[in-house]
């Protein structure tokens, strides 16, 4: 696989990364106001950063939600207009996936708690543990026992609802400014020797998917 983009809007940051030639660029944009209409220059930046063009590229790989609904919209758009232009197959991944899978890699813990916040005291909520994303649901009455001190927090829901999530997971060790990034989404690629099929880039909403779970 020569040239790799990869292209993250769904939450308060925006990101674009390019791996060609083994060597990777990248962009990452935070506290700005809607930042995922940034998408196109930045990818214009790496593109032009590598000396390559859009239509050079092998595959796009790219965040499809949960997250911001006008975010996860731009991405996919984005997304879909360049497959579309040039015939790039894309391959999509779940931001909490992402954020896991980031964590991993910086923390060096492979229990985690992952929290995004959703907005209307609601998260979007999963359980990362050995490179598998699942859900545990929040309601359970012994998820203290579930989880606990073993597992570690990550993600901005953690940081809208410390209080109410420690008391309902035990969990008390948790990093709440952690974002799904664009160079993780190439690594989680690389990792996971994902088939490239021909599916239209689509969005994941979850706003009333048991994944998205209400605090109150």
């Amino acid at each position: 696989m020569q040239n790799i983009l990869a292209i993250d809007t769904c939450t308060e940051v925006c990101s674009v990364s390019l791996y060609t030639q083994g060597e990777m660029v990248s962009r990452f944009v935070q506290d700005v106001a809607k930042s995922s209409s940034l998408i196109l220059p930045l990818c214009n930046e790496v593109f032009a950063e590598a000396n390559i063009t859009s239509a050079d590229l092998d595959v796009i790989v790219y965040t499809k939600g949960p997250g911001a609904f006008t975010g996860v919209r731009m991405c996919v758009s984005v997304v879909q207009g360049m497959s579309l232009a040039h015939n790039i197959p894309t391959v999509g991944f779940s931001t909490l996936e992402v954020v896991g899978f980031g964590a991993v890699q910086k923390y060096k813990i492979d229990k985690l708690a992952i929290a995004l916040d959703a907005r209307m005291n609601e998260v979007y909520w999963g359980i990362y543990q050995e490179g598998v994303l699942s859900v545990e649901r929040l309601e359970k009455p012994d998820l203290v026992d579930v989880l606990g001190v073993d597992f570690m927090g990550v993600g901005t829901g953690w940081g809208a609802y410390a209080e109410v999530l420690a008391a309902r997971t035990g969990i008390d060790n948790f990093v709440a400014n952690f974002y799904p990034k664009s160079e993780n989404l190439i690594a989680l690629f690389l990792a996971k020797n994902t088939e490239i099929g021909a599916e239209l880039p689509l969005p994941t909403y979850l706003r009333n998917n048991v994944a998205q779970k209400s605090l109150k």
